[in-house]
C-alpha cells in the first residue's frame, strides 16, 4: 500500500520542495521533481509489471475502504483501487511525465521561472496520478478539479502575456462548463444510490436503483466532464489556445495525460451506460474526429496542427467507447499517449531550433510551418521520430496506431455498417477522419522537413540537446507495433490484460429498445469478440480500408506538398481569399466567433441587464427605502426640535426668566429687606380691611 500511496505523494513533494527551496537549489531544483517523478515511474513499473503476470482481467488491490465522513444518514467511504486500468494509466502518465521533466531541463533553460515550472509539473503530475487511483466518484471529481487547477498554471505560466493568460482563462471556464454537468451527474448517483464508490454505483444499479431515462441522464452528465476535459465538440475550442503554454506544456497535458483524463473516466463508468447514452457519446465522438481532422487541413502554426490533431484522435477514443469497442478505445489512448508527445516534443525541438536559427526575431513566427522548410538534413534525429510518430498517428501498418485505430474503426463499422445502419454516419465519420488525418499529418512533415528552407536563416538551425532528443527516441520507439503485439494485425497483451466489464445498466431488465438504440450485444461488443459479432466480421474490411485510406491520405499530401511548399504555400494563400470552405477550415468553423456573438455576447448582455436591475430595481428599491428614511428622520428631528426640545426649552427659559426676575430682589441689604417687609405688612393689613 505504501508503495502505492508514494505514486502521487512524490510528484507533491517535488512541488513542495520547489515551492519553498527551488530558487535555492542548483539548477533551480528541477532534479528534484525529475527524481521525484523517476521513482514514481519505477514504482508504477513495479505494479505494472505484478499487473501483466497475473494473467487475471480481475486482478486488483484494494486498500480501504475508510470512512471520510461519517453522517446521520450516510457514511461516505473512500479508499484507493488499483487494477489492470490503473496498471496502465499509472505507467502512460509517469513514462510521459517523466520524459517531459527530463525534455524541460534543456528546453526551459535560461527561463526566470525555471523552477516554479518544475513545481507546477510535480504539482500537475500528482493531480493526473491521484485521479488515476481513488476508487470513488467523490474523489475523483476533487483531484478532476486539481488537474483543471495545475493545467490553468501551466496554460498560463508565461502569464505576462495576453495569449497565455486568455488561453488558460478560457481553458479553466470552458472545462467549468462540462465539470458542472459531471458533478450533478455524481449527485444523481449519489442521491439514488447513497454511495460515491464505483463498486458501490455498479452494485445499486444492478440491483435497479437507478434506472430508465433517470441513469441516461446520469451517465450523460458524467460524460459532461469527459466532453470538456478531453476537448469533445462542443467544448474541444480551449484545446488549441491551450498550445500558448511552454511546449512540454502541450505533450504533458494535451497529449497524454489531462485530455485523456476523459476518456479514462469513460471508461471507469462505461458499465453504468444505457443504450441511449452510448448513442450520444458515440456521435460527439465521431463528430469531435472528424470535426479536428477538416481543421487541421488549413492551419500553419505546426503546434495547432497537433492540437487539432489531439482533437481529432479524442474523438476516436470517445466513439470506440461508444460503439461498445471498449478495449480498442482504451487502447488507443495509451498508443496515441506515446506517439502525440513525441509529436509535440518534436515540434518543440523544432521552434527550440527555428528560435536560434532566426535568432529571436519578433517578426517572424517560428511556430509557422511557412517559415521552416528542410530541416530534415539539420535535424535527423527530430525528423526521424517525428516521421515515425506520423506514420503511427495516420495509422501505417507496423505502429501501435494502427493496431489500436484499426480496432476502433473496426468497432465503429460493425456498429454502424453491420448492426444498426441508421448509424452509417458514425463510420463513415471515422474513415474520413482517418483519410485526413494521414493528409494533414504528411502536409506537415513535407512543409516543415522537405523542400528548401523558407529563409537562409533556416539553413543554420541545427540539431537540439540529448535532454530532448533522448525523449523523442524513446517515444518514437514506443509507437511500433512490437511493444503491444508481436502480431503487428492482431491483438497482444493488451487484450489480455483489459477486459470489457460488464454493463451492469442493462443487467436488471431489458426493455423494448428503440430501433435507434443498439441492442445488448452490440453495446458491449468488442474488437475482438466471437465470430459472430459485428465488430469481429468487420475486423478485415475496416482494415483493409482503413490501410487504403491511409495511404490515399500520404500520396495526396505527397503530390501537393513534396518539394512543392512555396508553390503550395502561395496557392492557399490565394484560396484564404478565394475559396469560402478554406478560409473556414482556417478559421477553425468559426466556432470561437460564434460562441463569442452567442454565448459570450449573450453572458454580456445579460451582464448589463442584471446590472441595470441592480441598479435601477434592487438599488433603487434600497436607495428609495433610505430616502423615505431620511425623510421621516428630517420630520421626527423637526419635531423633536422644535416642539419635544421647545416644550423643554420653554419651561427652562420660563424658570430661568422668573429667577431672573427674582434675582433682582435678592440684593443683600437689609434696609431693602426691611422696606420691603414693611410694604408687604401694609398691603395685608390693606387687603385685611377691604375684606
Amino acid at each position: 500500500m505504501l508503495s502505492v500511496i508514494l505514486i502521487p505523494v512524490l510528484p507533491l513533494l517535488g512541488f513542495a520542495v520547489q515551492a519553498f527551496f527551488g530558487r535555492r537549489l542548483p539548477r533551480g531544483g528541477d532534479f528534484v521533481p525529475l527524481g521525484c517523478i523517476g521513482i514514481a515511474f519505477l514504482l508504477s513499473l513495479r505494479i505494472f509489471i505484478e499487473a501483466l503476470t497475473a494473467y487475471s482481467a480481475d486482478w486488483k488491490m484494494l486498500f480501504g475502504p475508510f470512512v471520510w465522513l461519517d453522517l446521520e444518514s450516510h457514511q461516505i467511504s473512500v479508499g484507493l483501487l488499483v487494477d489492470n486500468i490503473t496498471a496502465v494509466m499509472l505507467m502512460v502518465v509517469t513514462v510521459v511525465s517523466f520524459l517531459v521533466h527530463l525534455y524541460s531541463t534543456s528546453y526551459m533553460h535560461g527561463d526566470e521561472k525555471y523552477s516554479r515550472f518544475f513545481g507546477f509539473l510535480g504539482i500537475f503530475s500528482f493531480s493526473m496520478l491521484g485521479l488515476v487511483i481513488v476508487d470513488n466518484f467523490l474523489l475523483l471529481y476533487v483531484f478532476w478539479e486539481l488537474v483543471g487547477l495545475s493545467s490553468y498554471l501551466l496554460i498560463g505560466f508565461w502569464f505576462e502575456r495576453d495569449a497565455p493568460a486568455n488561453a488558460s482563462k478560457k481553458a479553466f471556464l470552458t472545462n467549468r462548463v462540462g465539470d458542472l454537468g459531471f458533478f450533478v451527474g455524481i449527485m444523481i448517483l449519489f442521491w439514488k444510490v447513497g454511495a460515491f464508490d464505483f463498486q458501490s454505483v455498479y452494485d445499486g444499479i444492478a440491483a435497479g436503483k437507478v434506472s430508465g431515462w433517470l441513469l441516461t441522464a446520469a451517465g450523460l452528465c458524467l460524460f459532461c466532464g469527459a466532453i470538456g476535459k478531453s476537448a469533445q465538440f462542443p467544448l474541444h475550442v480551449w484545446l488549441p489556445d491551450a498550445m500558448e503554454g511552454p511546449t512540454p506544456v502541450s505533450a504533458l497535458i494535451h497529449a497524454a495525460t489531462m485530455v485523456a483524463a476523459g476518456v479514462y473516466m469513460v471508461t471507469r463508468m462505461f458499465p453504468i451506460l444505457t443504450p441511449d447514452a452510448m448513442v450520444v457519446i458515440a456521435y460527439i465522438g465521431a463528430i469531435t474526429a472528424l470535426l479536428g481532422s477538416t481543421i487541421a487541413v488549413a492551419q500553419y502554426d505546426i503546434k495547432r496542427v497537433l492540437a487539432y490533431s489531439t482533437i481529432s484522435q479524442l474523438g476516436y477514443m470517445i466513439m470506440g467507447l461508444g460503439v461498445g469497442a471498449y478495449v480498442a478505445g482504451f487502447f488507443h489512448l495509451v498508443t496515441h499517449a506515446a506517439f502525440k508527445a513525441c509529436l509535440f516534443l518534436g515540434s518543440g525541438s523544432v521552434i527550440h531550433a527555428m528560435h536560434d536559427a532566426y535568432h529571436g526575431d519578433h517578426d517572424v513566427d517560428e511556430q509557422d510551418m511557412r517559415n521552416m522548410g528542410g530541416l530534415r538534413k539539420q535535424m535527423p534525429v527530430t525528423f526521424a521520430t517525428f516521421l515515425l510518430a506520423t506514420v503511427a498517428l495516420a495509422g501505417v501498418p507496423l505502429t501501435s496506431g494502427f493496431l489500436s485505430k484499426d480496432a476502433i474503426l473496426a468497432g465503429a463499422l460493425g456498429f454502424g455498417g453491420f448492426a444498426h445502419p441508421q448509424h452509417f454516419l458514425i463510420p463513415l465519420f471515422g474513415f474520413a477522419a482517418a483519410f485526413l488525418t494521414a493528409y494533414y499529418m504528411f502536409r506537415l512533415v513535407f512543409v516543415t522537413f522537405y523542400g528548401e528552407p523558407a529563409d537562409e536563416r533556416v539553413s543554420h538551425a541545427h540539431e537540439s540537446p540529448r535532454a530532448m532528443t533522448i525523449p523523442l527516441v524513446v517515444l518514437a520507439s514506443l509507437s511500433l507495433w512490437f511493444f503491444y503485439s508481436l502480431n503487428p494485425v492482431g491483438q497482444g497483451w493488451f487484450y489480455d490484460l483489459v477486459k470489457e466489464p460488464p454493463q451492469v445498466a442493462l443487467m436488471d431488465a431489458q426493455v423494448s429498445l428503440p430501433a435507434t438504440t443498439p441492442n445488448t450485444e452490440a453495446a458491449m461488443m468488442t474488437a475482438g469478440g466471437s465470430h459472430d459479432d459485428p465488430a469481429h466480421r468487420a475486423h478485415y474490411p475496416a482494415m483493409a480500408l482503413s490501410i487504403l485510406l491511409a495511404a490515399g491520405g500520404i500520396f495526396l499530401a505527397y503530390k501537393r506538398y513534396y518539394n512543392n511548399q512555396k508553390a503550395m504555400m502561395a496557392h492557399e494563400a490565394k484560396l484564404l481569399e478565394t475559396s469560402w470552405l478554406f478560409r473556414a477550415l482556417h478559421n477553425k468553423w468559426y466556432f470561437d466567433e460564434m460562441y463569442s456573438a452567442s454565448f459570450i455576447r449573450g453572458t454580456m448582455a445579460l451582464r448589463s441587464a442584471l446590472s441595470w436591475f441592480d441598479t435601477w430595481i434592487i438599488d433603487g428599491i434600497v436607495n428609495l427605502s433610505a430616502y423615505f428614511a431620511r425623510a421621516l428622520a428630517w420630520i421626527q428631528g423637526l419635531a423633536d426640535r422644535k416642539i419635544v426640545d421647545g416644550l423643554v426649552n420653554l419651561v427652562a427659559d420660563s424658570i430661568i426668566e422668573a429667577g431672573g426676575q427674582l434675582r433682582r430682589v435678592q440684593t443683600g441689604r437689609i434696609q431693602t429687606y426691611v422696606i420691603l417687609l414693611l410694604a408687604g405688612m401694609i398691603v395685608l393689613m390693606i387687603a385685611r380691611m377691604v375684606v
